[in-house]
């Protein structure tokens, strides 16, 4: 019997994981395709179209789609592909600065090691966060989407992505509070555009 896409959602909501294969099979090639064509690297592609399904079935029980399923699925790739695409200009503007900087100053090595001991904290930290946590911190942070933003991507409230970020903040100030001393020695580069939003 054919379903209708509301119909499809129930299902996947419900977890049933044989209509939730269903629809993974009939969309997952396109979908590659085209984040392929906006990033020109397809195991980026495949790896957001992968991310994407596996954010619909562990956040299915909240799944609201009120367009039609092939809409919902194409847009939230073009989502994350621009956000990748920011993301990866952001990464190369840091490079260009820090190439920039870093050959017109100098840098002792204990500094150096201090400085890349810190990042190294920070990153762990951030892995230690709930997986939600985690993921919506980034989405903020790291991609510099606005709450609105991650709420729509993500199908939760922008409630909850406040309260992810606060309980993303607290749990990083206690795991990095022994590293403050470090935080205001290296307040530059790199360091200020990730420390200074764990103030707020």
């Amino acid at each position: 019997m054919q379903l209708s896409e509301q119909e499809i959602v129930g299902a996947i909501r419900q977890g049933n994981e044989r209509i939730f294969e269903v629809v993974f099979r009939k969309y997952y090639q396109s979908l590659c395709s085209y984040a392929n064509s906006m990033l020109k690297e397809i195991d980026e592609a495949e790896e957001i179209v992968q991310n994407l399904f596996s954010g619909i079935w562990e956040k299915r029980a909240e799944l609201e789609i009120n367009i039609s399923l092939k809409s919902y699925l194409y847009r939230a790739v073009h989502n994350h592909c621009l956000n990748r695409i920011k993301h990866l200009k952001i990464r190369e503007e840091y490079q260009q600065y820090a190439n920039t900087y870093y050959e017109s100053s100098y840098e002792s090595v204990s500094q150096s090691v201090m400085k890349n001991e810190l990042e190294q904290k920070i990153e762990e930290a951030i892995s230690k966060l709930p997986e939600q946590c985690r993921i919506i911190f980034r989405m903020s942070r790291f991609d510099e989407l606005k709450y609105h933003e991650i709420a729509e991507q993500l199908g939760i409230s922008p409630k909850t992505v406040e309260n992810q970020i606060g309980k993303a903040l607290k749990i990083l100030r206690t795991e990095l509070a022994e590293y403050l001393p470090l935080m205001v020695l290296l307040i530059d580069g790199f360091i200020r555009l990730n420390i200074e939003y764990w103030y707020i």
